[in-house]
């Protein structure tokens, strides 16, 4: 993946950084990432700050083009993404404060998989998924494949780093989900491909993290949410439960894009990615609601609330984002930070 522009000191002090071979970087340059304010989730929305975790978290990926992998568990580095990740977590709490209360008091596998029906549920916020099956013009679709590119691209591989992190009932349910995610072994089956299809189909380019660079904050967050949960053992919960609202979430979404790219022409080749979500997702949810969220909270109950946590947060940052792609369409506006 090609490095993207800077959007602040800290994110061009690091891309700076990265052209160069590992080395000690100024622990000054954490200081910018602080943003005073009344608003105590303006951290979602910092471009400055959600690019440069995107750009630190990527070396935990794929990489980027010509940066040393060394660069990877470089310790100032690390510094820099801790200090990062503490501005970002701080937001999220916010965002879905308080959410302790939610654990059931008779923790079965059954009462978390209610728990997270019960939280997966219509919301009543703005709907994106009906915008795009109605109204969106062939114009908005791609600003949406766009921004959903960041993450269709490396579809599922944020969640299975927690395959080596469980074991048990939990493991095998999302090995089971992780092992449609990437078709059974077959290239031209994992949804990571078939997304390629459908950006295909609509004129866009199908580089791995190619639309990066005019992917606002929260599109930046929304990815690094999934991240954040990877890449740390301790959080290994809310990934799960991250997962499963994903799952729990899918299918009627997914069913609402396909049938808004045929009615602005789409092909069979270019739904193919949603239609397969509509089915898949349908058994997945309740996989990841009993066999491995459920499971998982019996097996270690200590971290029930961080799985639910992790659920929450991936519908309230969602929900944020849709509001934020939704808002500049009505003014007939672009949703990115540049022309695509």
């Amino acid at each position: 993946m090609k490095l993207p522009r800077p959007r602040g000191p800290v994110s061009a002090a690091l891309l700076g950084a990265l052209a160069a071979a590992p080395h000690e970087l100024d622990p000054a340059i954490a200081a910018g990432l602080a943003r005073p304010g009344a608003d105590p989730t303006a951290a979602l929305a910092d471009e400055d700050l959600q690019l440069t975790l995107f750009v630190a978290y990527e070396l935990a990926y794929r990489g980027w083009d010509g940066v040393d992998d060394r660069w990877e568990w470089q310790p100032g580095l690390i510094a820099l993404r801790t200090a990062a990740e503490a501005e970002f977590e701080t937001a999220l709490r916010a965002l879905v404060a308080p959410y302790e209360d939610v654990v059931p008091e008779e923790l079965t596998a059954a009462s978390v998989a209610r728990t997270l029906v019960t939280m997966t549920g219509p919301d009543g916020g703005p709907s994106l998924s009906k915008y795009l099956r109605g109204r969106a013009t062939r114009a908005q679709f791609r600003e949406f494949a766009a921004h959903r590119s960041v993450y269709h691209l490396r579809e599922a591989d944020p969640h299975t780093f927690a395959i080596p992190r469980l074991g048990g009932a939990a493991k095998a349910a999302l090995i089971e989900i992780q092992i449609d995610e990437y078709g059974g072994g077959r290239v031209n089956r994992m949804h990571q491909e078939m997304f390629k299809a459908t950006m295909t189909a609509l004129g866009l380019d199908t580089t791995y993290g190619a639309y990066v660079d005019v992917a606002p904050a929260l599109t930046l967050a929304s990815n690094n949410l999934m991240s954040l949960f990877g890449l740390h053992r301790r959080r290994r919960g809310a990934l799960l439960g991250h997962l499963a609202a994903y799952e729990m979430t899918s299918t009627t979404p997914n069913r609402a894009y396909a049938n808004g790219l045929r009615r602005l022409g789409g092909d069979a080749d270019a739904t193919r990615f949603y239609d397969e979500h509509v089915e898949a997702d349908a058994v997945h949810e309740q996989v990841a609601a009993y066999d491995m969220c459920g499971s998982f909270c019996v097996a270690e109950p200590g971290h029930a609330a961080d799985v639910l946590f992790g659920a929450r947060c991936a519908l309230a940052l969602d929900s944020l984002w849709a509001a934020a792609v939704l808002a500049p369409w009505e003014r007939d506006e672009s949703s990115l930070l540049g022309f695509i």
